[in-house]
């Protein structure tokens, strides 16, 4: 069963950017009501699909950043990354069938 990992500013072109799998990557922050609220989807999320795609989070106030490169204003943002490139960005908290439609044509 596969989790989410965490990413930061270094390690991120290695663990996102250079992946074999697709990776969601969730731009989050401790203070933000939404991204707790998301947090089970991506961890169920995770463990469904761990053989098509990888989660990643990455901590936008510890992380700036890779925040400011992908052009994160607000937070929680996905970002679906396939082979380094962004193939889907989503804003805000969504039901785990919303955000499934949004990524798994990208798998």
């Amino acid at each position: 069963m596969s989790k989410p990992i965490t990413v930061t500013d270094e390690t991120f072109e290695a663990e996102v950017i250079q992946a074999a799998l697709p990776v969601l990557t969730d731009f989050w922050a401790n203070w933000c009501a939404p991204c707790h609220m998301i947090a089970p989807t991506l961890e169920e999320i995770a463990a469904e699909y761990a053989d098509q795609l990888k989660i990643a989070r990455l901590d936008v106030d510890s992380n700036p950043r890779m925040a400011m490169q992908f052009g994160v204003m607000s937070i929680p943002t996905l970002i679906l990354f396939k082979n380094g490139q962004v193939v889907e960005r989503l804003v805000g908290a969504m039901p785990k069938g919303n955000l499934l439609a949004r990524i798994t044509p990208h798998l």
